[in-house]
């Protein structure tokens, strides 16, 4: 793999250039943006592998540019990390529902940073390999196979939700067709993949997110398992697609209408 580009937006120049000096080497090329409007730019310029994100900056907040990027067919599939002083779960809970990938709070541990960093870019490229083999699948599909055929059969079904890997898509019975964001397709793939599997919150972390078992916070997978209901679910409060296994974990019925 060649040197990922990373992209770093964050307004105090002290925490920029001990992040820049973390990353500098053969593994990565760093960019350093000092405001929401100045990232945006560079990341237009030239879309990076990943980016990581403040929050708390003047004018336009870390929210702001993390919505704007998911809204943008350019950057809507580049992974960000956020790196942030808000440490409040609501905090937490506002930035993935953004789009961020993970979320990390200062002080922070540089060891850590990247150990999270290089975690989300194998997952992203795994990501891409897999949307590349799909539309391997579509080209190579047989001549006598009309599309629609096609498209059924690339569609990942579980009752009256359908997944849709090439477009990020899922229908769903009471929202319509929502496009997820990287983090909540992987997350969403992988337990309907696996419908009827119960999934630990620590062995997800381990399979999606890609952490060692004795790195990363349960609560990242519960806040994104949140996020994700509250996208899909006909009643968040009262979840039936993904459903909780108390004190064991997460899982889909393979008939979700049961």
């Amino acid at each position: 793999m060649d040197s990922a580009n990373v992209l770093v937006v964050e307004n105090d120049e002290i925490v920029a250039r001990t992040i820049e000096r973390s990353l500098r080497g053969d593994d990565f090329r760093v960019r350093v943006a000092y405001s929401g409007m100045e990232g945006l730019n560079l990341a237009r310029q030239d879309p990076p592998d990943l980016v990581i994100l403040d929050i708390i900056m003047p004018g336009m907040d870390g929210y702001e540019v993390c919505n704007i990027m998911r809204n943008d067919p350019q950057l809507a599939e580049v992974p960000i990390l956020f790196l942030t002083a808000k440490i409040k779960d609501e905090d937490i809970i506002a930035g993935l529902k953004a789009g961020a990938d993970d979320y990390i709070t200062k002080p922070f541990n540089v060891d850590e940073l990247v150990l999270r960093i290089r975690a989300v870019l194998r997952r992203a490229i795994e990501t891409q390999e897999m949307l590349t083999e799909f539309a391997t699948e579509s080209d190579d599909r047989d001549p006598s196979e009309s599309a629609t055929d096609t498209q059924a059969n690339l569609l990942l079904t579980i009752g009256d939700y359908k997944l849709d890997p090439r477009t990020f898509e899922v229908d769903t019975p009471d929202h319509g067709r929502i496009r997820l964001t990287p983090i909540q397709f992987d997350l969403l793939y992988h337990l309907m993949s696996h419908a009827g599997e119960v999934f630990s919150p620590m062995r997800l972390l381990d399979e999606i997110w890609d952490y060692p078992s004795d790195r990363g916070s349960p609560d990242l997978v519960r806040v994104h398992i949140k996020t994700l209901r509250e996208r899909i679910e006909s009643d968040p409060r009262s979840p039936t697609f993904i459903r909780t296994v108390p004190g064991f974990g997460y899982t889909i019925h393979p008939d979700s209408n049961e």
